[in-house]
């Protein structure tokens, strides 16, 4: 079955940075759509980010330029490198299958929290 499993969260200070590792197993990496999307306190899931199996990316207007995602389909797994981290951003992370459509449909690991705090 889909497992994902979401590690490299943790506390950072406004303007840190944190890098985020999925590891996916139970079906072929390579050819799907991968994306990565949070749950910020008492707020709805967000999609804001997006990978094709070649490496084509899609973000949020409020990412954009401050997160990269990115993909390795040897191993299987999937990146977040977020750089000049705000309050905004504190959230539990998840990836997921799927673009920002379908990733509803899809299976979702445990996350991993992100709390940005002075």
């Amino acid at each position: 079955q889909v497992q994902l499993v979401e590690s490299g969260g943790g506390l950072v200070r406004p303007g840190g940075s944190l890098t985020l590792s999925c590891a996916a197993s139970g079906f072929t990496f390579n050819i799907y759509i991968m994306s990565w999307v949070r749950q910020a306190p008492g707020k709805g899931l967000e999609w804001f980010s997006s990978i094709s199996p070649t490496g084509i990316t899609n973000y949020i207007d409020s990412v954009r330029g401050r997160f990269t995602i990115d993909r390795d389909n040897a191993k299987d797994t999937l990146y977040l490198y977020m750089n000049n981290l705000n309050h905004e951003d504190t959230a539990v992370y998840y990836c997921v299958r799927g673009d920002r459509f379908s990733y509803l449909n899809e299976p979702r690991g445990r996350g991993t929290q992100v709390v940005v705090s002075s």
